[in-house]
């Protein structure tokens, strides 16, 4: 699947949330984690539910659609044409896991 298989909704809200982890705030770490751990959660980390309990119910709601899109389109986010948007994010946020 690619991204221009994806709802519409499916994609901003995506797009919403990889802009959001992109920033320097608590809430940008926890749409991060989040991300990562869809991506690869064997090296990136798993999500705590509980880290949502700090977010804004906007963020919330991007990242249910974006489970959501996880669950139905069986795919990683590098898969749907977004690998090097997730590895800015690893970049900015697992700065140890860049292999030089």
């Amino acid at each position: 699947m690619r991204s221009e298989h994806l709802q519409p909704a499916e994609k901003a809200a995506l797009e919403r949330l990889i802009s959001r982890a992109q920033g320097n705030t608590g809430q940008s770490r926890s749409v991060a984690d989040f991300l990562l751990a869809w991506w690869n959660s064997a090296e990136c980390g798993k999500y705590d539910l509980t880290t949502a309990w700090g977010v804004d119910d906007d963020i919330v709601d991007d990242m249910c659609v974006v489970f959501r899109l996880a669950s139905r389109s069986h795919s990683y986010p590098d898969t749907l044409g977004y690998g090097s948007q997730f590895e800015a994010i690893v970049r900015e946020w697992r700065p140890e896991l860049i292999r030089g």
